[in-house]
């Protein structure tokens, strides 16, 4: 369960990251960047899901 929730979040950031790039680089008018966002928030809503069906199922284990 830990590597998917960081492999979400690496992707989460890449996106951003990517999103980023096509605001300062690309010139030309196009929707990359919007798109880039749109699987950011995609994806955050996403792992936002997974976390709470986790919990709901008890795939997660407390660590107190």
């Amino acid at each position: 369960m830990r590597y998917v929730v960081i492999g979400a979040f690496v992707l989460i950031c890449a996106s951003l990251a990517s999103a980023g790039l096509f605001m300062f680089r690309d010139r030309s008018g196009s929707k990359r960047m919007v798109k880039a966002l749109a699987i950011r928030v995609g994806l955050s809503i996403g792992l936002f899901l997974f976390l709470m069906a986790g919990y709901y199922f008890g795939l997660f284990k407390d660590r107190l």
